[in-house]
């Protein structure tokens, strides 16, 4: 049985509605903050052991490091030849919780693979960032490892990636390469260059 638990309205009493209480309390949080972190810089300035303090971070000339598990904008991953790595297995769309990736597939001339991504859209308004779509995709062709965080925009548009953005975003030309063979033979005699995450976060 369901039980409900009637909520009493509380009234503010006249001292409360000007909000000077409020006003102190947060002043007296702030205020800590500051001393006690100031007592850290000064203490470990004489030698003595004590937390680490507060560090201020000059945004935007200054950025903290990205962990490289962290799930940032997608990118697609990319044949040597440059095509695109994704065979339109549809994966990652049936995965999406949020429904925002579109893929239209298309029959592919090479021998080898099927079906090839004739579009590959993302919707990043609607995206949640899970991550569930790199994890369905069977070949390794989308990936969220940009290191790219910041999102902003004056339109709805510059937040919808197609297939050619995906690919050649963020100066990754040279970095989006498989990094093991789809097929037999792929890779014979290519040199692939692992992507370096951590470098990547701290110099975006």
């Amino acid at each position: 049985m369901i039980t409900v638990k009637v909520l009493k309205t509380v009234e503010l009493s006249a001292w409360q509605k000007t909000y000077y209480p409020e006003l102190w309390k947060g002043m007296v949080v702030t205020s800590r903050h500051f001393f006690v972190n100031l007592a850290r810089f000064a203490g470990r300035a004489v030698g003595m052991k004590t937390k680490r303090p507060i560090v201020t971070i000059q945004y935007p000339e200054e950025r903290r490091p990205i962990s490289p598990r962290w799930r940032a904008r997608h990118r697609l991953m990319q044949r040597p030849d440059g095509s695109p790595r994704c065979v339109a297995c549809m994966m990652c769309e049936t995965a999406c919780p949020d429904k925002c990736i579109y893929i239209t597939a298309g029959e592919s001339l090479d021998g080898r693979i099927e079906k090839y991504p004739v579009a590959f859209e993302i919707d990043l308004l609607r995206c949640c960032f899970c991550g569930l779509c790199v994890e369905a995709c069977p070949e390794d062709a989308i990936r969220m490892d940009t290191g790219y965080v910041e999102f902003g925009g004056y339109s709805r548009g510059e937040y919808y990636m197609d297939r050619e953005f995906l690919l050649k975003d963020l100066g990754m030309e040279d970095k989006g390469r498989t990094t093991h063979a789809q097929y037999r033979g792929e890779l014979d005699g290519v040199v692939v260059t692992r992507v370096d995450l951590l470098a990547q976060a701290k110099h975006h």
